[in-house]
């Protein structure tokens, strides 16, 4: 089998056995970039073929004979490009940070350097990870692996192509209202949202602080939770960084769901699903009770409010986050400018986006002067009653079992005109990050268009390893994990 088609896993057990050296594993992956992503288009900065070269021979060399090595080591990991990493760009796919060069690791590269990983490039993504597409990037869209034809979903949607497409072993993307779980959907690939907390933030050019959270995204759930345990974990530089021990996610891995009493709401079958969606998620619902889980239909009654309440607090918190750049301190500035109020308005009009400067004035509009208490504040109680319908559930059941998008991958170009249907996109992803809880991703069907469906695995706050069992235990028990996208 070729290099590029193993899992993480299986490739850093044939790299630690010395089956495989570094330089080989380097090679294969770039020999597949140079091949396939002119028509994927997943990478803003890929890596430096050369220098990544002179990296591996250097690990072989000293490696002569000695095999005792780090997790990831000449592991070929992306990094979605507003996770910022020392020495190389870090654009959020932003003319506004077009050059910009961090003198820093985030704290979750730093780990994965402390691992040995590769960094083969960093993804693209909707500018400031602002969109449900990948089509908001100023540096042009990424396409589906499946259907290059189809979004591969948002925001993190060149990580999960990259990972689909074999492009990278593993990626690392971030998830504010969804954007690991459905680009994860849309390519037929694991996507993990942890806890908020459980992973630090700290190098991760902020959205909404208060949603905003790391996670990786895999061929399989196995090298999820390799990831997880890797990045996972208590950061001082991060005040919300939750200090709370990490348990061994790889003792997880079982293969029955036998004692786990999983919920199906009933407000995530309603109308606006496709029924291919659906049927493929009801007969893992099945698979799950083949397994010895125990099925049980519950209520999440506040989700109706789940966007409205999303849309108010991400676009006040981005409105904050976004104000820094103005063309003072660093990233783009306009030329000719005639005083300080005219660099922050040229800065600001020539370097976002239209999707950006269209929720910074959402967000603007919710925090003036008259309008803060009706628009973010009550958002904001809305927000606890809604984390409050995850905790009266998970009173009774060990984890929500639902669709992650109404539909499969959508054509691109068919709802950027129309931001309220693409806003609806999430409107089973966004919950989670409102209440704080972790959610996990994988395939479970493709539709008639043979375009891969997701099954989405919510959990307690800080048991992962629940929802890491439940999706690992389904995925052994059927194949479509195992199915690749054909380029």
């Amino acid at each position: 089998m070729s290099l590029r088609k193993l899992t993480l896993f299986e490739l850093k057990d044939k790299f630690t056995k010395g089956e495989v050296s570094a330089a080989e594993i380097v090679k294969a992956y770039f020999q597949r970039i140079t091949v396939v992503e002119s028509k994927v288009k997943a990478y803003i900065t890929p890596a430096k073929k050369d220098a990544l070269l002179k990296e591996a021979d250097d690990l072989d060399y000293k490696l002569r004979g000695w095999r005792k090595i780090a997790p990831l080591m000449a592991m070929p990991i992306a990094v979605k490009d507003n996770i910022c990493t020392e020495g190389v760009k870090t654009t959020c796919g932003s003319r506004m940070l077009e050059n910009f060069v961090p003198s820093y690791d985030a704290t979750v590269v730093s780990r994965l350097r402390e691992q040995g990983y590769f960094l083969i490039g960093k993804t693209n993504l909707d500018e400031f990870a602002m969109g449900s597409s990948t089509e908001n990037s100023a540096f042009g869209p990424t396409r589906n692996p499946w259907n290059l034809a189809c979004i591969p979903g948002g925001s993190s949607g060149g990580s999960a192509a990259a990972v689909a497409a074999d492009l990278c072993a593993a990626a690392l993307g971030s998830d504010t209202g969804g954007s690991i779980r459905q680009p994860a959907a849309c390519c037929g690939v694991v996507g993990l949202k942890p806890t908020y907390g459980r992973v630090s933030r700290y190098g991760l050019v902020a959205f909404a602080s208060s949603l905003d959270q790391i996670g990786p995204i895999t061929k399989d759930v196995r090298d999820a939770a390799l990831m997880l345990q890797l990045i996972a974990g208590h950061d001082p530089l991060d005040s919300t960084s939750a200090d709370v021990p990490v348990p061994d996610y790889q003792k997880a891995l079982k293969f029955t769901m036998r004692g786990m009493k999983v919920g199906v709401p009933l407000e995530f079958f309603a109308e606006g699903l496709d029924p291919e969606v659906e049927l493929a998620v009801r007969t893992a619902i099945i698979k799950m009770q083949e397994l010895k889980a125990e099925i049980r239909e519950i209520s999440l009654p506040m989700t109706t409010y789940a966007v409205a309440t999303y849309y108010l607090i991400a676009t006040a918190e981005a409105s904050s986050n976004l104000a820094r750049y103005d063309g003072v301190k660093y990233g783009y500035r306009a030329a000719k400018e005639k005083g300080l109020l005219e660099t922050y308005m040229k800065t600001r009009q020539e370097g976002f986006g239209p999707e950006v400067k269209r929720r910074i004035m959402l967000g603007t509009y919710a925090l003036s002067a008259g309008y803060y208490d009706a628009y973010y504040g009550k958002a904001q109680s809305v927000r606890t009653l809604i984390k409050r319908d995850f905790d009266e559930a998970f009173k009774d059941v060990d984890m929500i079992v639902t669709p992650t998008m109404p539909t499969p991958a959508f054509k691109l170009g068919e709802k950027v005109q129309d931001p309220l249907q693409m806003y609806l996109s999430d409107i089973y992803t966004i919950s989670v990050n409102l209440a704080g809880v972790p959610a996990i991703v994988l395939p479970c069907g493709f539709s008639s268009g043979k375009l891969p469906i997701g099954l989405q695995i919510i959990g307690r706050p800080f048991e992962e390893e629940k929802i890491i069992r439940a999706a690992y235990a389904y995925e052994q028990a059927t194949d479509w994990h195992k199915k690749r996208p054909t380029l």
